[in-house]
């Protein structure tokens, strides 16, 4: 892979595939090279995380390399440095940037002033590890088969959905997405991932009716309602989503076997209720895990240990 990784299209299917066949050798064939040593990766965030940065953290220093967290309120962009400034000091100290921030514009600014390798880690826009590791988690779970199952997306269509979206369609995989009209995902992403589908035989389909929707679907993933960028009015969109919750009544329109997935935090009450959530937590905990995998794939084939972007 060579440039940054700043949005599911910035890899083709075969780069995407090498990620999720890498994310198996980590996981279960004690595939440990070190192929960051001596290598120092920045994690510039300006959001709050949990599972983004200590996977990040961990998973550099597993491959040899030297994690330098940078929270946005103690640097310098905090108080206005523009985002090209900040990029091009940083490439003078570091061989890479995992971002974590609310501004998917400043994240793409930063980007074309770095010389090293930027990796997003969560913007307003997408969510690309996550979806990476979300892929890998349904090879896992279905291998052979994961062409045919059908799966549901249900909730705000938020930068977690227009990742899914993205994965889904580069991967040739079934993808429902079901969210109230005032808000659906973005329609821009949602274009492209139309495109790519008809090359992959992807199928993404937008539903409004939740029951509609979860009919006979093999997976469904929720997220928070209330995500870390909303500005607007909780209580409103709150009522907007009251009817998308992933509950019993949800579940028993879809199959007997269904799996849950969320990206977590979750505020349970809210898209997800407590005793669908802990009935299904070892799938969910899974799934969180394997972000350490997959992050791993990815920088593998991002770095080659010598401060330059490798070549597949």
């Amino acid at each position: 892979m060579k440039g940054h990784f700043l949005d599911i299209f910035d890899i083709s299917y075969e780069e995407a595939k090498q990620i999720v066949d890498l994310s198996f050798d980590f996981k279960y064939n004690n595939f440990n090279p070190k192929s960051l040593q001596n290598l120092n990766i920045a994690l510039l965030f300006s959001k709050p995380s949990t599972r983004t940065r200590v996977s990040f953290e961990v998973g550099i220093k597993e491959l040899g390399g030297n994690p330098i967290f940078l929270q946005e309120s103690s640097l310098q962009v905090s108080r206005g440095e523009d985002a090209s400034d900040s990029a091009r000091t940083l490439s003078r100290y570091v061989d890479g940037v995992v971002i974590r921030t609310g501004s998917h514009q400043w994240l793409t600014e930063f980007a074309k002033y770095s010389n090293v390798p930027v990796i997003n880690a969560l913007t307003d826009y997408t969510h690309p590890c996550q979806a990476l590791s979300d892929i890998f988690t349904l090879f896992e779970a279905f291998k052979e088969n994961i062409k045919n199952i059908k799966v549901l997306y249900i909730g705000d269509g938020n930068n977690m959905a227009n990742a899914l979206i993205s994965a889904f369609a580069l991967f040739g995989l079934n993808l429902t997405v079901c969210t109230p009209k005032e808000l659906a995902p973005d329609e821009e992403n949602l274009k492209r991932a139309l495109e790519v589908a008809k090359q992959t035989k992807a199928k993404i389909i937008l539903e409004e009716d939740p029951k509609k929707a979860a009919k006979d679907k093999d997976v469904i993933y929720t997220d928070v309602w209330i995500s870390m960028n909303d500005d607007g009015s909780k209580e409103y969109k709150i009522n907007l989503l009251k009817d998308y919750q992933v509950n019993e009544q949800l579940l028993s329109y879809a199959k007997k076997d269904v799996k849950i997935m969320h990206c977590l935090p979750a505020k349970k009450g809210q898209e997800i209720t407590e005793d669908i959530f802990e009935k299904h937590a070892d799938f969910i905990f899974n799934q969180a895990e394997n972000r350490l995998h997959t992050q791993k794939a990815l920088m593998y084939l991002m770095f080659d240990g010598t401060n330059k972007m490798a070549s597949i």
